[in-house]
């Protein structure tokens, strides 16, 4: 059981208690609703009911049950290691691995592969489904993660994302023609109110800070360098379809796909994103260390494509 304690601020007022807990606490408007009527939910030290209306400055604090266990095995999984000692490892992960195990991805996910590589030597904050792991990229993203190999060092991996001290860069290609060189999107994100597998823009959000820099410019596409500041789900792809330049591959968020999109779609396999930089402290030195991952396969021969179309 982790609990949890969320203030109430001015953008959240006169919103019924399940919405505000679904948004705040990233789950699903029905598992907010279950947790409230399980009585695991309380407005200023007190049980009310989902559809109770907030005001500024009340205080929610939820006992979020553990994830259901999942027998994750050790599996013989090739890992592309680009960094590891007694207290970290740091991965490149491929297009199409998951990171732990759930419902539907039960095996062959990151955490299986670790768990094969590294036995007993992974933290046991994040529990079993999650050993080791202090952060996520998504499924159809590739690139660096930064793996804790004992509880010491998840702590310290975990102040240092809390506090936006590990640098994460990505590279992109988005669709269209983005107008300057280079820009900041800072815009909230929280639970679709629709789609829950979606996440959007929108008031009440959590804060989410994007900075990109353009590093080349195709006919229809461009090719991005982008820098979180802060670490929600999707951000980069929710920030892009906000910017009215969504990913490339991107068919969550995507308009619906170029010429260029469907031509390319197994070649792309959803999203051109690439987690390509993770800079952070070491846990037990405090050395400042830089960690790349070169553009994948995919990537290249997407660029390569382009090439001829630079403007």
């Amino acid at each position: 059981m982790t609990y949890e304690t969320y203030t109430v601020d001015g953008v959240d007022e006169g919103k019924r208690l399940d919405s505000f807990l679904a948004e705040r606490a990233e789950i699903t408007r029905s598992a907010s609703a279950k947790l409230i009527e399980a009585g695991g939910v309380a407005v200023n030290g007190k049980e009310e009911a989902k559809s109770f209306v907030l005001s500024a400055g009340m205080t929610v604090e939820v006992a979020m049950p553990d994830p259901e266990p999942i027998d994750a095995q050790p599996e013989d999984i090739p890992l592309d290691i680009v960094y590891e000692d007694a207290d970290i490892i740091v991965v490149n992960k491929p297009k199409g691995m998951v990171v732990h195990p759930a419902a539907g991805n039960p095996s062959g996910t990151l955490v299986n592969a670790l768990l094969f590589h590294c036995g007993d030597s992974l933290s046991g904050i994040n529990g079993k489904i999650r050993p080791g792991i202090v952060h996520r990229i998504d499924k159809n993203t590739s690139g660096l993660l930064v793996c804790a190999k004992n509880d010491a060092a998840h702590v310290s991996l975990a102040e240092q994302l809390k506090e936006y001290k590990v640098e994460r860069k990505y590279e992109a290609i988005v669709v269209g023609r983005i107008k300057n060189d280079e820009g900041t999107v800072n815009a909230p994100i929280g639970r679709h109110p629709v789609d829950r597998k979606r996440m959007a823009v929108m008031p009440g959000g959590r804060e989410a800070i994007t900075h990109y820099r353009v590093l080349d410019r195709y006919e229809g596409f461009t090719h991005l360098e982008l820098q979180l500041e802060t670490g929600r789900t999707h951000q980069i792809r929710v920030h892009m379809k906000a910017e009215g330049h969504p990913v490339m591959g991107d068919t969550l968020y995507g308009a619906g796909r170029t010429p260029f999109e469907q031509h390319n779609a197994k070649l792309l396999h959803e999203q051109c994103l690439h987690a390509r930089t993770l800079a952070l402290d070491h846990p037990s030195t405090g050395e400042h260390m830089v960690f790349e991952a070169p553009l994948p396969e995919y990537f290249t021969r997407i660029l390569a494509k382009l090439e001829g179309t630079r403007i």
